[in-house]
């Protein structure tokens, strides 16, 4: 409160106490009642018209701002979004501004575009009956068309993926849906990762080649338990779900039917090694599947958290709360039970 407010306070007091009336002393003064009430509120420090100039503590002076959008226009990142710039900023050893500022900076100058052909994705909710707490614990795969140039007639991409990883531990283009080459493929997946009779659970629909006796034998003698989706669930299997789709709205994907087989295979390649090696998924802290794979990702997080620690201890008046938690997710889930069950259940026990 300031010194005239408490001046004025006192007058008025001062009136009172001398036999003047409140509302007198208030019109004499050039203020009202309410006014008065809310100068005299302890908690009421501050101006509160709705149209008073605020400017917070921490506002990026003119040079901070500039730099924002120089280094979101430079050519590594121009075609990244905040949430990417961030994170690769920190794996070079800086720290510039938050993921919320970038963003807020470049919707205020009109450069805030969603540059996919496919519309932004809206959140769902993350399974959680199977868990996940380590690499090739939880495979999920899928098949999904490839468009040919004979009206018709498709290719067939086989995809497996770690949950916990996000990582393509397996894939091949086939001309036809098979139960026999989809257990050819989880025999290589289960001698290349190395995995134990009973380490790995693999879900998938409930299609013939991931129910066909071939499938369902080869599991067994691997020792993979299969689980599948539920009667009536369309999207029970949203981790290879979400990766079809990053797959068909990748810019490079091509606008006409592939022309072969071998033409299909060279471009699934290009894309498996990109989202294995270079894609920075947003549900494992921005680092690649392939460094989640491998542990790889401790020690990058890690790193990070320093960069910010050390902003924050330079320039600690940017900062309202906590640094940005780059800890590494522990849990990945798959399949929730309805929460009615998990009431019964609490109940029960």
């Amino acid at each position: 409160m300031s010194h005239e407010k408490k001046a004025i306070i006192e007058m008025i007091q001062e009136a009172q106490n001398s036999g003047a009336k409140q509302s007198t002393a208030c019109e004499i003064i050039g203020i009202s009642r309410k006014t008065l009430q809310r100068w005299s509120q302890l908690e009421n420090l501050q101006d509160g018209r709705i149209e008073a100039e605020r400017k917070p503590s921490n506002k990026l002076t003119e040079l901070e701002y500039e730099r924002v959008l120089q280094v979101a226009n430079e050519p590594e990142y121009a075609n990244l979004s905040p949430s990417k710039i961030v994170p690769k900023l920190a794996d070079n050893g800086i720290y510039i501004a938050s993921e919320s500022t970038f963003y807020r900076i470049l919707k205020a100058e009109k450069q805030l575009r969603h540059r996919q052909k496919a519309k932004p994705s809206k959140q769902i909710k993350k399974p959680r009956a199977l868990c996940a707490t380590a690499p090739n614990q939880l495979y999920s795969w899928d098949i999904t068309y490839l468009p040919t140039q004979v009206r018709g007639i498709y290719l067939y991409l086989y995809l497996v993926m770690d949950i916990y990883s996000r990582k393509v531990v397996g894939w091949q283009v086939y001309k036809n849906e098979s139960s026999a080459q989809a257990a050819d493929l989880m025999t290589d997946i289960c001698c290349r990762e190395n995995v134990n009779p009973g380490q790995v659970t693999l879900h998938s629909d409930n299609g013939s080649p991931m129910k066909g006796a071939t499938m369902l034998a080869t599991l067994q003698q691997l020792g993979v338990v299969p689980t599948f989706s539920r009667p009536s669930v369309s999207n029970d299997n949203p981790y290879s779900e979400s990766l079809f789709r990053t797959l068909k709205y990748r810019p490079e994907y091509p606008e006409k039917p592939f022309v072969s087989l071998d033409k299909a295979r060279d471009w699934v390649k290009e894309f498996i090694d990109w989202y294995n090696e270079e894609h920075l998924h947003s549900e494992i802290r921005f680092v690649t599947p392939g460094q989640r794979h491998r542990g790889e990702d401790v020690e990058i997080l890690a790193k990070r958290a320093q960069v910010y620690q050390k902003a924050k201890l330079k320039n600690p008046n940017r900062w309202s709360g906590e640094i940005r938690n780059w800890n590494p997710g522990k849990e990945v889930y798959l399949n929730p039970e309805k929460q009615e069950e998990k009431i019964k259940e609490n109940k029960a026990a």
